[in-house]
């Protein structure tokens, strides 16, 4: 890279890098009013431009304002060599040098013509006792963004031309680039689906539900996610849009549809490459043409010939286990039973696949002090092939993540991009661990105690065992035994029950725990991993005696009440019994989100005619009208089957002959528009069809 660029992240005041879009607000510089950032020089949008920035994240009372510029370009002169691409990222000029740390900064913008054809980049702010341009120093960046405000005189002259033939010049680049599309993960066919795939599919900042749903690249939508994990080949991006309804939104029927990205937003390995940038790369190749084509010019078919929407015909949600409350068991199969051992054990073990989800209990204690005869998770490690190992643990109110058996603090990120995982914390009582297979850990914190969601891709389909069970569609098969005899779930008691689950501890070797502390050792490190002297409660009694009972009873009803019973009197508390009610209900509604659904794929709006409908799913029924002046090929009403075909005519109505300017497209509705002498020939051939009915 050049010009020293190591990686363009944020440069945080404590020292850090992070990603622009993955960065708290609060250590950003904010442009305020974006929309006039983004349009600057267009018809009737100029005057000041404005920022702010938390004076407090800079330990200096006099601050320099520079502008940085990015830009990618070819290092020998070959031809549709990417792997030739260097990436360069410049300090241009300052836009103010030793002013005031006030947290606000406005200016009237004076293109610059030396620096007019550096048209992406991003405002930084430093002490002003740094020289201009200097690298690695604390800093506060705002996020990339195109220099609408800083191009050349010609843009201001005439926006729309300007843009238009950047258009054109796009469109030529992008029939010169390799395919990308077909390797591409199909979005999910629900926003539901969408928000449930944690392993696979992450919310995109830019169109967020949760912040409003500002989505300015995809109006008529209320959320959009991408897909975590760039493809292989050539690094690209999946990203899908749901309107209000949570309907999967088509480039086909909205320009605000699904898009896909030639440079994923996030990156790739090894980042610092072009066209694997994070964020940059992005805005060149798949955001910047949008400005082009859509924003400032009304030539958006061009853009969306290049990224059309990819449906979600072949999508395929993942399959879910839990464990929660003290702690109980749903497998990927739907198989419920309770397991109290004391120890570390596998959750997940799939040696074909390289991945190991262990899973530490510790005996529950009463608020009394007392300690219960059941156990509760308290750790639960993990890693798949090389990756970084990473551990979340209970640690007070709050979960601690720790990789590689060092602690990592999420005071300024929600997400870290590390070796062959990556770790996202919203909040301190939720991690979701996501790795590059696909595969999701969410962990989640309810009334200090730990519950822990996995989500598999069907790549693990015959390829699991451990305590959430063989995936393969069969609960019956689901106890068995780390040495491999099968314990049959249907009969079960609970003594075996526990003996399947004691049968999978794991070794001292394999053990993927951090042991920090002298309880650590005492308890986990040194004695078995199993502790055979541990016998839990298999049952509790109901007494109507107990002044518990009927308040436990009140509480405790429907689907999920015998865990929340059991743990009411387990721990003789009603908030940890009503904790367990609640980790059951959210699985149950991840369940319900992730359900299969079946999409039959999109169908085109007629050439002259109409569509009524976007909906693509089992069920749903599209009809076509032609335009006045116009005849219907094929048939005019659709319906998605539950094998994924629309019914419907595969013909044409009428002869292809007898139209002189209408293709025949097999499968779709068509409209075509008669001359005299069809129209004619036409009438004949319906007066004959006549005469024969009355034969």
């Amino acid at each position: 890279p050049k010009n020293g660029l190591k990686s363009p992240l944020f440069q945080l005041h404590a020292g850090r890098k992070i990603h622009p879009s993955k960065a708290d607000p609060a250590y950003k510089v904010t442009l305020v009013n974006a929309t006039q950032w983004q349009y600057y020089g267009t018809p009737n949008v100029a005057g000041r431009l404005e920022f702010t920035w938390n004076s407090f994240l800079i330990s200096a009372e006099k601050v320099n304002i520079e502008l940085w510029g990015y830009r990618e370009f070819k290092a020998k002169e070959e031809t549709n060599a990417s792997a030739f691409l260097e990436a360069e990222l410049r300090y241009l000029y300052s836009l103010g040098r030793n002013l005031t740390n006030t947290g606000a900064f406005s200016f009237i913008p004076e293109p610059k013509e030396d620096y007019s054809d550096w048209e992406l980049g991003n405002i930084r702010i430093t002490a002003s006792s740094n020289l201009e341009g200097a690298r690695d120093v604390q800093g506060l960046w705002s996020g990339g963004h195109v220099l609408a405000w800083h191009l050349e005189q010609a843009f201001r002259e005439n926006s729309e031309a300007w843009a238009h033939n950047k258009c054109l010049k796009w469109d030529v680049l992008e029939e010169n680039l390799p395919n990308f599309l077909n390797e591409l993960i199909d979005c999910p066919c629900t926003l539901a689906q969408a928000r449930a795939d944690t392993g696979r599919f992450h919310t995109d900042y830019s169109c967020d539900i949760e912040r409003g749903s500002v989505c300015t690249y995809h109006p008529g939508c209320v959320h959009c996610v991408r897909a975590i994990h760039a493809s292989p080949i050539h690094g690209s991006g999946q990203q899908c849009c749901y309107d209000s309804t949570g309907a999967l939104v088509l480039t086909g029927d909205s320009v605000g549809g699904s898009t896909p990205d030639r440079a994923h937003d996030w990156g790739s390995p090894p980042y610092v490459k072009p066209p694997r940038v994070p964020g940059y790369s992005h805005w060149l190749y798949d955001v910047m043409s949008f400005y082009y084509c859509c924003l400032w010019s009304p030539h958006c078919h061009i853009y969306l010939k290049h990224r059309p929407s990819s449906g979600c015909q072949n999508y395929r949600p993942p399959r879910a286990g839990v464990v929660l409350g003290d702690p109980h068991f749903i497998t990927f199969d739907g198989l419920r039973y309770t397991f109290n051992g004391k120890g570390e054990y596998y959750l997940v073990s799939s040696p074909e696949k390289g991945l190991s989800v262990q899973a530490r209990t510790e005996q529950v204690k009463r608020k009394n002090g007392t300690l219960t005869k059941a156990t509760r998770l308290s750790s639960v490690a993990m890693k798949q092939d090389a990756s970084d190992v990473i551990e979340v643990r209970v640690a007070g109110a709050h979960l601690q993540v720790l990789r590689n058996q060092n602690i990592l603090a999420f005071t300024e990120q929600r997400w870290m991009d590390l070796y062959g995982v990556y770790v996202f914390s919203p909040s301190p009582g939720n991690v979701t661990v996501i790795f590059s297979s696909g595969v999701g850990v969410e962990v989640c914190l309810y009334e200090g105690t730990m519950a822990v969601t996995v989500l598999l891709p069907e790549e693990f389909y015959n390829h699991t065992q451990g305590l959430l069970g063989s995936m393969n569609s069969d609960p019956s098969d689901d106890l068995t035994i780390q040495l491999g005899e099968v314990i049959s779930s249907a009969d079960a008691t609970l003594e075996e029950i526990f003996t399947f689950g004691a049968s999978w501890n794991i070794s001292k070797n394999s053990s993927l725990f951090t042991y920090d502390s002298e309880h650590l050792l005492d308890m986990y490190n040194i004695p078995p991993s199993h502790d055979p002297t541990f016998v839990p409660a298999f049952s509790l009694p109901e007494s109507l005696d107990d002044p518990l009972v009927a308040e436990m009873l009140t509480m405790c009803y429907g689907e999920g009440a015998q865990f929340c019973k059991y743990d009411t009197l387990t721990t003789r508390d009603l908030t940890v019994g009503n904790a367990t009610l609640k980790a059951y209900q959210k699985h149950q509604a991840l369940l319900h989100a992730l359900k299969p659904v079946v999409s039959c794929g999109w169908l085109p709006t007629p050439r002259n005619g109409r569509k009524n409908g976007t909906d693509y799913l089992q069920g749903s029924t599209l009809s076509f009208a032609c335009n006045k002046g116009y005849i219907m090929y094929g048939s005019a009403e659709r319906t998605c089957l539950g094998d994924g075909t629309w019914t419907g005519d595969h013909k044409a109505i009428i002869n292809k002959k007898l139209s002189e300017n209408t293709n025949l497209c097999r499968g779709r509705a068509l409209c075509g528009q008669y001359s005299p002498l069809v129209k004619l020939k036409l009438f004949k051939f319906l007066v004959f069809m006549h005469s024969l009915r009355s034969l």
